[in-house]
């Protein structure tokens, strides 16, 4: 008896201390779900507000939402604001410096994501073709992985394959895209050998023909929708197979024969978060000891807006449509892994300008070029001053890759030719800054365009001319519309948090992109990725 009596003591002070103590709230969410909604402009959460539900952008919004949120780099387009969302790094450390640019090794155009080393898994097809190895730092799941000993799972899910697999990073479980020839939820033999059966069974479902059955048709009655232009205006782009650009849109043959053109409407959308849910279940995401992180990326969004334009009847109605399906998903994870125990950011990886033909009639600065003009003009012009043919070696991405094998045979001075060139494209109408990326750290403009540009120049891979247009002014949309630029309309996106750990609060002190991962990995305890810039959100913190 005296030697239980003492153990017995003991237990008994150890759980009069745990009776004294408050309720203890878990120390890490289940699960961590990041959503990237592919060109959505920060104001998007203001403008249709009234026609939002409680469910879905307005839930969000009572968490913890960074209304003053930035991109600090350019080009301001889809691979690189993913990578930058998940590095918390910017192009110059990160590498991604577009959705694709010119290798001066291999003397090609390469694919951010691009990997001939790998191949397709769920498909016949070339989309597997892919791997995050031109990433070139770590990412806020790599680092969850680590920080775990690759016991918490990761994984990408997106329409567009750079969706999936730069936010999934280096060491995820998996990174899924959609295949649109064959309609299926696909991989890349970089992650896995072989398809889950959840996987194959959402498969099966061909899923496509049945979002597309009913066609595209207005959520609400058109009448509704009043902060948009009339349908049908002359700068929008008809899909696939139509004559114009009006609804209803005939969706459903066009899908059948072509999967992929599903994911132009919003029922692309629709299928990745109902994909995520299957993520979720097939892979018990959120129900082990680690928390587990589920990257999702809504990519329609992107396609209706190059198509339509940000004004459009069907802008609004995507948006209309993506705000009830985020409803459904948020009360889901409510139902499986419980409130408060998952913790959820929104952002977007760029925004969008407002069509030409809109910003027109509007009596707005507006015009467009093609690179293929730009890149014959500066050649006349190079050839006229230097005698010498194909001084210009690629253009992409706004930029001018300079041919250094032609100027060291012909004995030119590269630095001439910059300067010359530089000089030369000011002349044209429509162009705001043109510069000579050499000297980037020396440019003479107001400190944020200046730091956006020095973020996105990467010495080994960018170009060696960045032409910039002025607001308003474009590459390559004369309908529909596009993005890339240093302007707002492109840059200011929105930030929301909601779920475990998040107080309700509206923060409009300035943020940016790259405080996303900063901010997690101080929510998670976990070191931030190794290239990271940002910084954590103290407000959020708090």
């Amino acid at each position: 008896m005296k030697n239980i009596f003492p153990a017995l003591l003991l237990l008994m002070s150890s759980v009069a201390f745990s009776q004294s103590q408050p309720i203890a709230v878990a120390s890490k969410p289940k699960l961590v779900v990041g959503i990237v909604v592919d060109q959505l402009r920060w104001d998007y959460l203001y403008r249709y507000a009234d026609k939002y539900g409680q469910a879905g952008f307005k839930r969000l919004q009572k968490g913890y939402n960074c209304e003053n949120t930035h991109i600090p780099y350019v080009p301001t387009i889809t691979g690189p604001g993913h990578t930058c969302v998940y590095t918390g790094s910017v192009p110059a450390i990160h590498g991604i410096i577009g959705n694709e640019w010119y290798d001066r090794d291999s003397r090609s155009v390469v694919n951010c994501v691009g990997d001939t080393n790998y191949h397709t898994i769920g498909a016949s097809g070339r989309e597997g073709k892919v791997s995050p190895n031109r990433l070139l730092t770590t990412t806020i799941t790599d680092e969850l992985r680590l920080a775990t000993n690759f016991h918490s799972k990761v994984i990408g899910i997106a329409a567009k394959d750079r969706g999936a697999i730069l936010p999934a990073g280096h060491s995820a479980n998996a990174a899924y895209f959609f295949d649109g020839e064959s309609g299926n939820w696909v991989s890349s033999s970089y992650y896995i050998d072989t398809l889950p059966k959840w996987v194959n069974d959402f498969n099966a479902k061909k899923m496509p023909a049945k979002y597309a059955a009913g066609n595209w048709n207005t959520l609400l009655d058109i009448k509704q929708y009043t902060e948009s232009t009339p349908d049908n205006e002359p700068w929008e782009r008809p899909l696939r197979g139509e004559d114009k650009a009006v609804f209803p849109h005939m969706i459903a043959d066009a899908v059948a024969k072509d999967p992929g053109a599903l994911i132009g409407t919003p029922f692309g959308n629709t299928m990745t978060l109902d994909f995520a849910r299957s993520v979720i279940e097939g892979e018990q995401m959120g129900k082990g000891a680690y928390t587990d992180f589920l990257a999702i990326s809504c990519s329609s969004t992107d396609y209706i807006g190059h198509q339509f334009g940000p004004n459009s009847v069907e802008a609004e109605d995507g948006l209309l449509r993506l705000d009830h399906d985020l409803g459904e998903f948020l009360s889901y994870l409510d139902k499986t892994i419980g409130a408060g125990n998952y913790i959820v950011f929104l952002t977007a990886d760029h925004g969008v300008s407002h069509s030409q033909g809109f910003n027109r009639e509007h009596k707005m600065p507006a015009g467009s070029y093609l690179g293929d003009s730009l890149v014959k003009i500066s050649s006349a012009f190079l050839k006229q001053k230097y005698g010498v043919d194909s001084l210009i070696e690629r253009y992409t991405s706004m930029q001018l890759y300079l041919n250094y094998s032609s100027i060291k045979q012909h004995n030119l001075d590269a630095n001439a030719i910059r300067h010359d060139l530089v000089e030369y494209l000011l002349t044209i109408k429509g162009m705001a800054k043109v510069i000579d990326l050499s000297q980037v750290a020396t440019l003479s403009l107001p400190q944020p365009y200046r730091e956006m540009f020095v973020n996105g120049y990467n010495q080994k891979r960018s170009g060696d001319i960045q032409v910039v247009y002025e607001p308003g002014y474009m590459e390559g949309f004369t309908k529909g519309s596009t993005h890339s630029a240093v302007y707002s309309y492109d840059s200011h996106i929105p930030l929301l948090w909601y779920g475990w750990g998040v107080k309700s609060a509206h923060d409009y002190s300035q943020t940016y992109m790259t405080d996303i991962a900063a901010t997690l990995a101080a929510l998670l305890h976990i070191q931030e990725p190794n290239g990271c810039i940002g910084k954590p959100i103290i407000g959020l913190m708090k």
